[in-house]
């Protein structure tokens, strides 16, 4: 048995031995269990939290495949920069440090409060080009990364995932059914708000650019790590790409890290894919209105606990679990042991 496999195992005895019934915190155990495996610590601490929000902009917004322009990217990021998005204002109450990073957005120089990894400005439109080149995507994967061990350094304990940039939820149900041969009409949701005109033209565009970009057979999910990131570099997006990397980087600075809605989904299929490993450190914080959210965390095999139609982005999903997570430590950290009081210990007849 690994190492990992060792300390699930003896949380998981532990809360059986909490004076309480059997998996009476269902699905918020295993998650406890799994952070613990991932920190390499029976008595894990997530008191130190943060959110990265990658901002990047999407070249295919040019085929009319949003509510908005491209702008509102730049428009929103400022609003990261100055505590007052969606985001922010729920971190406030959550205890969570948000690290909003320029890792694509289609400005002249960094907006004051942004980590600056830009790459470049914005993709390509991926129904007309490459997003980005191979190197280009490197670059953001590694960013990525980086910024995984600058949190480590700075001694957070988990990290949630979100993203900022209009056109992403095309380019993520475009690389979601590049790697699973999926049918966009299956999968493709109205993002920010599209009327069923738009959604229709969205349809069109996902599957204008999986026919050029060579994936518009049925294949399956059986790739290569090398072509699942030629499918990132072909029909992802900055913003993909730097999850990518963060959840690699989480992983190898043993840091749990919370999946969000769709893209930071997708982002999770693609580093599971690159890097199997990775997976080890992937928490489910919600299902999300999008439907290749729960598609991904199906073949991902991670349960999400939260239910509530969420759509708004920014890791705000991923936020709203820190709280629940805090309430069940609470309970793991302080339960009296069924030793230590005369109630008569349950007993798990399911092993």
């Amino acid at each position: 048995m690994s190492s990992y496999d060792n300390i699930y195992k003896s949380i998981k005895d532990r809360f059986d031995s909490l004076a309480k019934p059997i998996d009476g915190l269902g699905a918020f155990e295993d998650i406890v269990c799994s952070i613990g495996a991932i920190t390499g610590t029976t008595l894990p601490d997530i008191s130190k939290k943060a959110l990265v929000i990658m901002c990047a902009d999407n070249g295919v917004t040019a085929e009319g495949v949003t509510q908005t322009d491209r702008s509102v990217t730049a428009k929103v990021a400022h609003l990261m920069a100055e505590g007052k998005s969606c985001a922010c204002l729920m971190a406030k109450d959550a205890g969570i440090t948000v690290i909003p990073v320029d890792i694509g957005i289609d400005c002249e120089g960094t907006i004051p409060g942004l980590t600056d990894k830009k790459v470049m400005h914005g993709t390509g439109n991926i129904a007309m080009e490459p997003a980005m080149t191979k190197d280009q995507c490197l670059m953001a994967i590694s960013a990525g990364a980086d910024i995984a061990k600058e949190c480590k350094d700075k001694g957070y304990s988990i990290i949630a995932t979100g993203e900022m940039g209009i056109g992403n939820t095309t380019t993520s149900t475009a690389l979601f059914c590049a790697l699973t041969g999926t049918d966009p009409e299956e999968v493709a949701g109205r993002g920010a708000g599209l009327s069923d005109e738009g959604l229709a033209t969205k349809i069109r565009v996902i599957k204008k650019a999986l026919s050029l970009h060579g994936y518009d057979s049925d294949d399956d999910i059986t790739k290569s790590p090398d072509e699942v990131l030629m499918a990132l570099c072909r029909v992802g997006g900055l913003d993909i790409a730097g999850l990518t990397g963060l959840y690699k980087g989480c992983h190898d600075c043993h840091i749990p890290v919370v999946i969000d809605g769709a893209i930071s989904a997708v982002a999770a299929l693609a580093a599971a894919l690159i890097y199997p490993s990775c997976q080890e450190a992937m928490i489910a914080s919600h299902s999300g209105r999008e439907k290749i959210t729960g598609h991904v965390l199906e073949i991902l095999k991670i349960t999400p606990v939260i239910k509530a139609d969420l759509s708004l982005g920014e890791g705000t999903g991923a936020i709203l679990l820190m709280p629940l997570l805090d309430m069940v430590f609470r309970v793991y950290n302080g339960l009296p042991l069924f030793d230590e009081t005369d109630i008569l210990k349950y007993e798990r007849f399911d092993k």
